[in-house]
């Protein structure tokens, strides 16, 4: 599914879970989605992104859509993370890389002058059909959750 494409499939990839489960994408058809991939947990960035989509998340539960946010950081890591912004969803750690190198996120990136391989802050919206409805690429945070939540209640 690398740069996923719109009617992209939902793929078959399992991911561990901050609430001990593991959590096969493919089984999430059948109802709205919102994956959200982020660089790294405890970050600023990441932390506000990650703070509004959780200050939204009964508007998406009242959407009847999911929500999850990825990275690669470690599941210990997701767990302090979770709990110290008091999240209502679940995080989910992708250590070996299959989720970022599916949705084709894992970018070059320039940090203090040097190249490093980093995730390139993405959103992917999946219809209940399990097909996507849409991506963001290179997201800027403010407002960034809101305008997800906006366009999951016109699907």
């Amino acid at each position: 599914m690398t740069d996923p494409t719109p009617n992209a499939v939902l793929p078959d990839l399992a991911l561990p879970a901050t609430d001990g489960t593991h959590v096969n994408l493919a089984d999430l058809r059948g109802r709205k989605l919102v994956l959200y991939f982020y660089p790294r947990d405890n970050t600023p960035g990441c932390t506000t992104e990650t703070r509004d989509f959780g200050a939204l998340h009964a508007d998406f539960a009242a959407a009847g859509c999911a929500v999850f946010g990825i990275s690669r950081d470690s599941l210990k890591s997701h767990e302090n993370f979770k709990t110290r912004l008091g999240l209502p969803f679940e995080l989910l750690s992708d250590t070996d890389e299959a989720a970022c190198e599916s949705f084709g996120v894992i970018k070059l990136k320039k940090m203090y002058g040097k190249q490093v391989r980093g995730i390139e802050r993405s959103t992917f919206v999946f219809a209940a059909d399990g097909k996507l409805a849409r991506a963001w690429r290179g997201v800027k945070v403010p407002g960034h959750a809101a305008e997800v939540l906006a366009f999951v209640r016109t699907l």
